[in-house]
Parts: structure tokens; sequence; C-alpha cells
């Protein structure tokens, strides 16, 4: 009772001192963005296309902008989160914006490229958190870029996945995975 209490308290605090921060909702458009993140993109392998590179980067950066749209996003993210957990809202967790990121990404049929879905087990307020990444055709995650519109309530966070110090990503299906066994585990020592 006490520990879930505590987590409790915490959960309340971290959307209470959320709920003082104010999303901004100008039109972000940042061709220095774009610029960064496409030469990143690049950078993954020499087997890159360039022009693959160029329009994942502009993908990326601007498709957030329109989720933000169709999500109504007004609040920072575990306040949104909140209002969707409440049916205020239908869509905006974490793994709704990797999920549509990933389907937007894929449907360029990239040759060069691969969109793949990361998880961050729990930390602090005990929540994971899901993820898109973009990594060379054939690469592990690890050596992938975090695309992360959910951060930062629909502007895009981008950073190389070694490099990410606020979440430590693993592989989707490695942690899907791991949670099926412990399931499993689960209902054994149960029958």
């Amino acid at each position: 009772m006490g520990a879930a209490l505590h987590r409790w308290r915490g959960v309340f605090l971290a959307l209470l001192v959320a709920s003082c921060v104010s999303v901004d909702r100008r039109d972000v458009r940042d061709p220095d963005i774009v610029r960064a993140l496409q030469a990143a993109i690049a950078d993954l392998s020499s087997d890159v296309l360039p022009e693959e590179a160029a329009r994942a980067a502009h993908i990326a950066h601007d498709w957030p902008l329109e989720l933000a749209r169709r999500y109504r996003v007004t609040d920072p993210p575990l306040i949104h989160n909140t209002k969707v957990n409440l049916g205020l809202r239908e869509r905006g967790l974490c793994w709704h914006w990797a999920e549509d990121m990933q389907r937007r990404l894929q449907a360029e049929q990239f040759r060069s490229l691969e969109i793949r879905r990361a998880i961050a087990l729990p930390s602090g307020i005990g929540i994971d958190h899901s993820t898109a990444v973009i990594v060379a055709r054939g690469r592990p995650i690890e050596e992938g870029i975090v695309i992360d519109p959910w951060r930062w309530g629909g502007r895009l966070f981008w950073a190389p996945v070694a490099k990410d110090v606020r979440y430590r990503w693993q592989p989707q299906e490695k942690v899907l995975a791991q949670r099926r066994v412990r399931l499993q585990a689960g209902f054994a020592l149960s029958n």
C-alpha cells in the first residue's frame, strides 16, 4: 500500500509540475533542424541514399506537427496522456506517436533505411516510453536515430540512440518478448 501511494504521489507531482509548462503551438518548422537530421541520417552508413536521408528528415520533422493538430495537443505530454486516458482525446500517447511515425515513414518504402520501434523501460514515475528509430538497413537500433515527437508535444526530438540521455532504448520486439515470458511464468506459477 505504501509503495503504491508513494508512486501515485510521484505521478501527481509530475503532472502538477508538467501542467505549469506551456506547449509552444507556433509552427515550428525549422530548416536548420531538418538539415542537421538529414546529415545525421546520411551518416548512419555509407549505404544510405542521400535522397532518402533528405526525405526521411523532412517527414520526421513535419509529420509530428500534423499529428499534434490531429491529436489536438494543447498541453505538455503527461497532461495530454491524462486526457487520452480519461477519454477526452482519442490519441496522443507515446506509442500512438511512435506507431504513426513508423507507419508514415515506412510508407516511403526506403531502400537504404529501416524504421523500427524501441521501448525504454520504466524509470522515475514508473511508465515506459515508446518511439520510432531510423536505422541504416540491416543495422541494429543501437546505431539508429531516435525520432520522438511525444517528448515535446509534437515538436520533434531526435538524437542518436546511444546519446539519448533521458531514455535507455531497447528493441520493441525484445521488450515484448521479455514481457511475454514474464506473463507466461506468472500464469505457470498461479496454476
